[in-house]
């Protein structure tokens, strides 16, 4: 992760109203002090007994898991949630001491070895994964007991024992050496739904799944079940720990939750103008011409692309913003090239500032407008934006 103090050649563009790049054709921005807000509203948006898990699995969706993990844990998160065990190596890299699940599955004895010497918290989806942990740390003397979490499917039918045998797999990991059962937790698979009679089902074999532990006698330290969707939803499913992913990057999981809370999204998406050039009537632009100009125009060339993650089936649907006004995409988008019709905006120059997704003067384009426009969500969108664009830390 960059900053604007680590990047030469960083001065005001008067005329775009922000920072021109002069050593970068493209770049992801994220804004840290808009992190740090989201965190702390959320965390004062849970109850006092409830810890935040921040979720920054996927490079934290795109926005550096290192530096996003160390802004969540300043701002009061308690833990790091991720997918993979090399995620979890790299926070560990990056000095990150917090607590860090895994949410995904690990089986291998490379996993497991892994997990002991970076002392990282996995997840136990079945009695026999359970086993070949405790087999493997046997066989390693690992000498002290190592935090597992256990995940039970009340309805998401991903990972999970079916939350119908909870108290036995629960009995089995309890007596199995050198484990110790950090957490219980399931996965909501509508959250954010506004028909709340999935998630209520879920919740309601959550609880009887918890029932069936306690009445063996044994005591769960820890539960959690609330993505970021049912977190802002509804309180009951607080429990002891909420895993928030989308919300700290200042996104909303669904329009109905708008209100909940109030968040600030954390990335833009920037790139520069390259070459600026006036094109005749009938002029066909792209590959494909699947943009022909209906009149004389000034066309602007971008340098970002497809092979950054600007999906190439957004062509001739998106626009951009410049000097804080709204500009159409035309043409099709090429790997590392997009155009831009500027005809309204008088003398635009080269190496000016086109803001992609964020906010210029009083107009803004989000992750959710271009997710709306492909019948995707903006998880996804986040998530696609390659690591060829740096991403630049600003304040």
């Amino acid at each position: 992760m960059l900053s604007r103090k680590q990047i030469p050649g960083v001065v005001p563009n008067q005329q775009c109203d922000t920072y021109a790049w002069f050593s970068q054709r493209a770049w992801v921005e994220i804004d840290l002090e808009a992190l740090s807000y989201n965190v702390k509203q959320l965390v004062q948006f849970l109850s006092p007994r409830t810890q935040l898990m921040a979720v920054v699995k996927a490079d934290a969706y795109g926005h550096g898991a290192v530096t996003v993990a160390q802004i969540a844990i300043q701002s009061g998160a308690s833990c790091l949630g991720v997918a993979t065990v090399p995620e979890a190596i790299q926070l560990r890299e990056g000095r990150i001491q917090a607590p860090i699940l895994i949410l995904g599955a690990t089986h291998t004895l490379e996993q497991i070895h892994a997990i002991a010497q970076w002392k990282l918290q996995p997840t136990l989806c079945s009695p026999k994964q359970a086993l070949v942990f405790s087999d493997t740390l046997e066989s390693m003397n690992y000498d002290s007991p190592l935090p597992v979490h256990i995940k039970l499917d009340t309805g998401m039918s991903r990972l999970g024992t079916n939350w119908r045998q909870a108290g036995e797999f629960v009995q089995l990991v309890q007596r199995l050496p050198h484990l110790d059962i950090a957490s219980i937790y399931s996965h909501l698979a509508t959250a954010d739904d506004p028909d709340t009679t999935v998630m209520e089902e879920q919740h309601k074999r959550f609880e009887d799944a918890i029932a069936q532990i306690k009445a063996m006698g044994i005591q769960v330290p820890c539960l959690h079940l609330a993505n970021s969707a049912a977190a802002l939803t509804d309180s009951s499913l607080h429990y002891d720990m909420v895993r928030v992913g989308l919300a700290v990057y200042g996104l909303y999981p669904a329009p109905h939750l708008q209100n909940a809370i109030d968040l600030k999204p954390v990335l833009e998406l920037k790139a520069r103008v390259t070459q600026v050039k006036t094109i005749a009537a009938g002029t066909g632009v792209s590959y494909g011409h699947q943009f022909i100009a209906p009149r004389e125009l000034r066309l602007a060339v971008v340098g970002i692309g497809y092979a950054d993650g600007v999906p190439r089936s957004l062509s001739n649907k998106m626009q951009a913003l410049i000097r804080g006004q709204r500009v159409s995409q035309i043409g099709t988008i090429t790997m590392d090239q997009l155009m831009l019709d500027v005809s309204a905006i008088p003398n635009i120059q080269e190496g000016e500032v086109v803001t992609l997704l964020g906010e210029q003067g009083k107009e803004q384009i989000s992750a959710d407008d271009w997710a709306k426009q492909l019948n995707t969500i903006s998880w996804e969108i986040l998530c696609g934006f390659k690591h060829r664009l740096p991403r630049v830390a600003v304040m």
